[in-house]
């Protein structure tokens, strides 16, 4: 089988290589699933530059935490039918066209489902599913998304106007703010374009002087300027680094406006979830993208053969839909 894999972290578009590897074989309790496509998340970009939470390990270590295909094969012990379509999500090694897994890890595609769809289903959703649960958001409040246009923003803002919580987002490209508004923001601005925008989101949350919560993805500048319009008591949530800079933390904000700044991983907040607690969540996100009360957006798919050029579009900044990688040929 063909494998996307990198001896040495660095950019991704030029350290990732093409290798026949040997076909893989479950074990007692295992699937082998067929990958048909995979997505293309910043944090996989991160863990090919050795920046992500989880290290590589070197040499020949295959990156992808997220994808989609159809189970080919199946271990002593399990039940699932060979040729079922499935999410599924691992700690590394999605880029390839076999994966092996426990099967208590994969999900049944909804039915009606794309493939498409289906391999951004779980990372994106998901995040955003649990970071308004821990936020403590309730109808009425205002949350400020950072990175807005992205895959994860969208996501975010369709969850939120559900529960009746108020969004502004932040962009860095004008074109992006019709499609914004349209999901449902109460407004949008653009810290490109405008050195004040902080002013904006104060002027646009009145007498609540601020927002309630912030979902912070960029780091740097834009995240300290994020931080400063929070309301007294509000909440950052961190679950990125677009900037690839951290974030300048001012101890006035901390001690005066008792403001909370945390980070959110999906790989630790969804395991702590009782099991019926968990299934109830994966059965409203999958519901919700199956019926399309959640869409998602995609922005190209490319074949297995053009994973640099993959790469470098995913990397890019101000996209309007994710980057797939099509392993199907």
């Amino acid at each position: 089988m063909r494998s996307i894999q990198f001896d040495t972290v660095g950019v991704p578009a030029e350290v990732l290589q093409i290798r026949e590897v040997e076909d893989l074989s479950p074990a007692q309790g295992q699937v082998r699933i067929r990958v048909h496509v995979a997505n293309i998340n910043p944090s996989d970009t991160l863990f090919i530059r050795g920046m992500y939470g989880v290290a590589p390990r070197l040499p020949q270590a295959t990156p992808g935490f997220e994808a989609m295909g159809v189970i080919d094969a199946v271990g002593e012990g399990v039940n699932l039918p060979v040729g079922m379509r499935v999410i599924f999500t691992s700690l590394t090694g999605a880029w390839q066209e076999q994966v092996i897994l426990p099967a208590r890890q994969v999900m049944p595609a909804p039915e009606g489902m794309s493939d498409e769809v289906a391999c951004q289903a779980f990372v994106n959703p998901f995040t955003a599913y649990g970071m308004l649960q821990e936020s403590g958001l309730e109808e009425g409040d205002w949350l400020l998304l950072t990175a807005g246009g992205s895959a994860f923003g969208k996501f975010a803002l369709q969850l939120a106007k559900q529960k009746g919580i108020r969004t502004i987002v932040t962009v860095r490209r004008p074109d992006q703010v019709e499609d914004l508004l349209a999901l449902g923001a109460e407004a949008v601005v653009n810290t490109k374009e405008d050195p004040e925008w902080t002013k904006k989101v104060y002027k646009l949350t009145g007498d609540r002087k601020g927002v309630q919560a912030v979902f912070e993805a960029v780091g740097g500048e834009v995240g300290a300027q994020a931080l400063s319009v929070l309301a007294t008591g509000g909440i950052c949530l961190a679950y990125g680094l677009l900037s690839l800079k951290d974030t300048p933390i001012n101890n006035g904000l901390l001690i005066f406006k008792n403001v909370t700044v945390k980070g959110f991983w999906l790989t630790t907040w969804f395991p702590s979830l009782a099991p019926e607690r968990m299934q109830a969540v994966v059965q409203e996100i999958l519901g919700l993208l199956a019926t399309q009360s959640l869409k998602a957006d995609i922005e190209a798919v490319y074949p297995f053969d053009q994973i640099a050029e993959a790469v470098d579009h995913a990397d890019r900044p101000g996209r309007s839909g994710k980057i797939l990688l099509d392993l199907r040929g």
